[in-house]
Order: structure tokens, then C-alpha cells, then sequence
């Protein structure tokens, strides 16, 4: 049954439509990849091709790792999931919360149409999503304990759909936790106001926005095929080379283009840099791209030992300014507290 049950996680991600790698998706990203060789690169049909399927790619050591990586987290999100906190909690808990609080006299007299309430929820919880996502994966690369896990996502030296689930479990983890809260927070707060008015406007089960997103060639953000916006537009949106390029191990890259769908963070939190042509631009986290760099063990191990050497160092660093702290209590907390340190020294 347990075996059933993985096919099952492992093969829903390419005929669930509110997942990144839905089939739909995959070919519609295809056909614009294509088209765009065609058009915008002057390829033939039978380069075109070539170059979407390019082996060195799909074979290479660290895709490879990928799809090891893909089925391994598959396995544990079958495990984890019913123990993580659900968005269904969050907004009971949220619109409990709110129920709670004395408004005074202000009243909110709203009224608006079922309509403009839907699209204003579908809206409201796109926008916030992604917001979300910016902020954490922003917090990934910025402290040194979350990076130890996001460096398993960077550390792909050539980019594929697959590519998105290339993530230690314990960044899953904190994704999950930033979705539940998203998606609870704006669950509660729409309930609150308007009731059962409330709606998503989707499309196979997608919210309408995602899935014109995911349509749009979503999945070319993790590819080789380097599609470049009107710089215009690549103030709203993140265009597929502009997310390449965040996976470049060039200096003036790093720390750039943290968005997942709007580049409009990124411009407002000065983070944005426009698309450059991707062609040689060289992906991961350092120059390294053995096969030890794309193993199990540098993948799921290395970072939990890292993790362990910076908390070591941090708790050594404060070590002085605790004594210091010590000092200024008064003695008769003081010998209990240095007797703690002691003990735990």
C-alpha cells in the first residue's frame, strides 16, 4: 500500500494541474521554447529541437542528481506531510482570533458583489503568495543557516523542470510553513469580511493566475533555453533568463532576481537585474561540478554538518557576552545562572 501510495506522490506532479510540472505546463513551455528558437534565434526546426532536447543536459551529472533527488523528497513528503502544520489550521485559528476582537463601534459595511469578492481573493492570495516566497528565498540566500539548505537548489550545474524540486527536505519544510501561513492568513481575513462569498477563480482547480502563469512557460525558468523580456516587462515579471541568471556563479549576480513569478519585489527592494544572454553562463554555487558536488551525501548530509559548525560558532561567539550578562545580575541569580553555564559548558 505504502508503494502505492508513492507512485502515486511521485506521478500526480505531472497530471495535477496545481502542480509546477503538469503535463499541460510542460508542453506549453515546449511549444514556446520552440517557436521562440525559430523566431527569435533564426534556428531550423531540426536545431530548434536540438537544442530543446540538448542530452548534455538531460544526462548531464547534475539532472541526473536531480531526479534522485526528485523521488527521495517524494518519498519523505509522504511521510512528513501529515505532521506539518495545514493552511485549514492557520485560518481557523486566524479567524478565531479575529472573531475575538472588540471592533468597537467602526463597522466595515462591506458589500460588494460575489464577483468582485472572487477575484479580489484570487487576487489578493496570488499576490501574497508570491510576495511570501520572495521574502523567504531572499531570507535563504541572506542567512548563513538557511543558505546551508538552499545552496542543495544552487548547487545544479545545469537547470531542467526538474530542477524546482531540487531542495533539501528541510527547506521543503519552511516552503511548506510559508504556504500554510499564506494561504490561512488570507483564507481567514476574506471569511471574516465577506462569509461564504468567498471563491477562487480557477481553472482545473488552479487558480486562474497560477495557471496563466504556469502556461505562460513557467517551467523554462528552470532550462537552458534563455527567453528574454522587454526590459519593460522584466520589471513585472521574471523572465526565464533572469532566473538563470540568479543561478549564476558570476559575482554580479549573486543575490539578484529573487522572485518566483514577479520581478516587481525585486525592483522595489533593489534586487532586480535584467535578463543578459545566457549562452556559457555558468550555474551553481562554485566552479566545482564533479560528481561528488551532485552526490546524496553533499546533497542531503553536508548541509546538516554545516548547519552544525555555524551553530557551534555562534554559540562560542555569544558565549562572552552572556558571562558579561552575568555579571550585571544580581548575585543571588547570578550563582544560579553561572552554575547553568557551567553544567552546560
Amino acid at each position: 500500500m505504502q508503494v502505492f501510495d508513492f507512485g502515486i506522490s511521485v506521478f500526480e506532479h505531472f497530471f495535477d494541474p496545481k502542480k509546477r510540472l503538469f503535463i499541460g505546463y510542460l508542453m506549453a513551455a515546449l511549444g514556446i521554447a520552440f517557436f521562440w528558437l525559430l523566431i527569435s534565434k533564426k534556428l531550423t526546426i531540426r536545431h530548434a529541437l536540438r537544442k530543446i532536447f540538448d542530452r548534455r543536459v538531460f544526462f548531464s551529472t547534475s539532472s541526473r542528481a536531480d531526479f534522485k533527488v526528485f523521488l527521495i523528497n517524494r518519498a519523505f513528503t509522504l511521510f512528513i506531510s501529515p505532521l506539518l502544520l495545514t493552511q485549514l489550521v492557520v485560518a481557523t485559528f486566524i479567524f478565531n482570533l479575529l472573531l475575538k476582537v472588540d471592533w468597537g463601534t467602526w463597522s466595515f459595511a462591506l458589500a460588494p458583489s460575489k464577483a468582485v469578492v472572487v477575484a479580489s481573493f484570487t487576487f489578493c492570495v496570488f499576490v501574497l503568495d508570491d510576495f511570501t516566497k520572495y521574502i523567504v528565498h531572499r531570507w535563504m540566500h541572506k542567512w548563513p543557516l538557511l543558505w546551508s539548505l538552499h545552496k542543495v537548489h544552487h548547487s545544479a550545474s545545469h537547470l531542467t523542470p526538474i530542477t524546482i524540486y531540487r531542495t533539501h527536505p528541510l527547506e521543503g519544510i519552511v516552503f511548506s510553513l510559508r504556504s500554510a501561513f499564506t494561504q490561512g492568513l488570507s483564507i481567514a481575513v476574506f471569511f471574516y469580511l465577506f462569509g461564504n462569498q468567498v471563491d477562487l477563480f480557477t481553472v482545473l482547480g488552479a487558480n486562474v493566475l497560477v495557471f496563466a502563469f504556469n502556461v505562460a512557460g513557467s517551467n523554462l525558468r528552470h532550462s537552458h533555453i534563455g527567453i528574454q523580456y522587454w526590459r519593460w516587462l522584466e520589471y513585472i515579471l521574471i523572465s526565464p533568463a533572469q532566473h538563470q541568471l540568479h543561478h549564476s556563479i558570476a559575482e554580479e549576480h549573486y543575490d539578484k532576481n529573487f522572485g518566483a513569478t514577479l520581478a516587481l519585489w525585486d525592483w522595489l527592494f533593489g534586487s532586480l537585474h535584467h535578463s543578459v544572454e545566457t549562452e556559457g553562463l555558468a550555474l551553481g554555487v562554485s566552479d566545482d561540478t564533479s560528481d561528488a558536488a551532485h552526490g546524496l551525501y553533499a546533497l542531503y548530509v553536508l548541509p546538516l554538518l554545516e548547519m552544525g559548525r555555524y551553530l557551534t560558532k555562534r554559540t562560542k561567539e555569544l558565549k562572552p557576552a552572556l558571562r558579561r550578562v552575568v555579571h550585571r545580575v544580581p548575585w543571588r541569580a547570578k550563582l544560579g545562572l553561572k552554575n547553568r553555564i557551567k553544567s552546560s559548558s
